[in-house]
């Protein structure tokens, strides 16, 4: 018996650490760090909770026994972490635009 979902497990956990939680680290440093303009912090108020529902996502995905609900969760929990990674890196780029 074949796993149909093994590859999507792989994937949702790599793109939850390379383009989910180091993005938002990155921009978070950035902001502490002064390194960007102040208004970049107030879409860490947005970014930072999708991460985490991704997160919560991505276990619930990893932990259900039920490949169909299991995928489901997975796709949701990519969702999620594309929609922060516009938010977060796209609206870093377009406030830095519009302040210089």
């Amino acid at each position: 018996m074949t796993n149909e979902i093994g590859p999507l497990r792989w994937y949702a956990v790599l793109a939850l650490l390379f383009f989910g939680i180091l993005p938002t680290v990155m921009v978070t440093m950035l902001v502490i760090g002064g390194d960007t303009p102040g208004q970049v912090g107030s879409l860490l108020i947005v970014g930072i909770p999708l991460i985490l529902a991704a997160i919560y996502l991505v276990s619930r995905g990893l932990t259900t026994a039920d490949p169909g609900t299991a995928a489901q969760h997975l796709q949701r929990s990519m969702m999620l972490v594309a929609a922060a990674d516009v938010l977060l890196l796209g609206g870093n780029a377009l406030i830095r635009m519009a302040t210089s």
